[in-house]
């Protein structure tokens, strides 16, 4: 049931763990004025300096993940602030709440994810490395640690975690010395072949039912924290399809991310992620308004789509930091 307190005619969102997403709340913000619609923006954090909690209308602190009062805590915002929308902004969160969607439904709120089968999938970058290739998407070798006793398949090699998230803990093994250390340091590891890239991110915009709405290539030129940091827009018709299949094949709703290594003009398929991606800012500069998409699904308002592959390529992407102030009054208040 939705509080009645609230008006039935606004659109409130839930982003959760926030983090650093200012360019999507203000991208979200001028869909609102765009379509002439009343709605919050809500968000959540475990972080009271996490810079995008400034940029909303009302903010959270939440416990972490793994805290098992957090998926009541969530329920709780829900209801209080009538959320029609959550969308989840860091990979640990999309298991959470693809297992408690029911319970977001039941006061009204609809969890923008993958089934929790899907979900787990696509946070265990093993199973995910089977899923791509029992589906015939390309992929690099891969192992797990026990699979190389008998010694390394040759240099160089690539090492990260097996749930691990924006790019921490991987690394470049170039002989059996640093292999050795990096799979004793690196927690769940495991090992693929390096693959010299560039590499590429597609976002594949889904509908809340499910329909592929687009699909917008960008090839990564530099990247911080993870994130992209510059970027430009490209299109390989081998990248779409495979995302098209990928995304079918996961029955995926809202947006994802598909990765992908390039290797002498063949694309390898790595990761995918079932959210927004952090480079998501630049597929709505090349002319995907995705955010007003599903601002128009919510409202009960058409969605015009254009054909795959309708976005601006050659559109670069740099990015530079800007400064939050908050008093110790501030924080409180959070």
């Amino acid at each position: 049931m939705r509080n009645s307190g609230s008006s039935s005619s606004e659109i409130n969102l839930l982003f959760t763990s926030v983090g650093r997403r200012v360019e999507l709340m203000n991208a979200f913000r001028e869909a609102y004025a765009r379509l002439g619609l009343r709605g919050r923006l809500v968000a959540t954090d475990i972080d009271p300096l996490a810079p995008a909690l400034q940029n909303v209308d009302r903010a959270y602190l939440v416990p972490r993940v793994d805290d098992p009062r957090l998926p009541g805590r969530l329920v709780e915002i829900c209801e209080q602030e009538d959320i029609r929308l959550i969308f989840p902004l860091i990979d640990p969160d999309i298991p959470l709440l693809a297992r408690h969607a029911e319970n977001f439904r039941s006061v009204g709120a609809q969890a923008v994810v993958v089934s929790p089968d899907a979900a787990d999938l696509t946070r265990d970058k093993w199973k995910t490395h089977a899923f791509l290739d029992e589906l015939g998407v390309p992929a690099p070798r891969t192992w797990l640690p026990e699979q190389l006793e008998g010694g390394a398949p040759g240099f160089p090699l690539f090492v990260k975690p097996r749930f691990g998230s924006a790019g921490k803990d991987a690394f470049r093994a170039d002989n059996r010395k640093a292999l050795e250390f990096l799979l004793d340091y690196v927690a769940d590891p495991i090992v693929q072949e390096f693959l010299p890239g560039p590499e590429v991110t597609s976002d594949v915009v889904c509908s809340l039912e499910g329909e592929v709405w687009a699909v917008v290539s960008r090839q990564r030129i530099e990247v911080r924290w993870g994130e992209v940091a510059k970027g430009v827009t490209i299109f390989e018709p081998e990248i779409q399809s495979a995302c098209l299949k990928i995304a079918k094949e996961l029955q995926a709703i809202g947006p994802i991310t598909v990765q992908c290594m390039a290797r002498e003009g063949e694309f390898l398929f790595t990761e995918i992620n079932a959210r927004f991606g952090g480079g998501h800012p630049l597929a709505l500069q090349a002319g995907v308004p995705s955010v007003e998409w599903y601002l128009r699904q919510a409202a009960g308002l058409p969605v015009e789509v254009p054909p795959l592959g309708t976005y601006q390529r050659g559109l670069y992407l740099t990015r530079f930091d800007q400064s939050s102030f908050l008093t110790d009054e501030d924080l409180d208040r959070a």
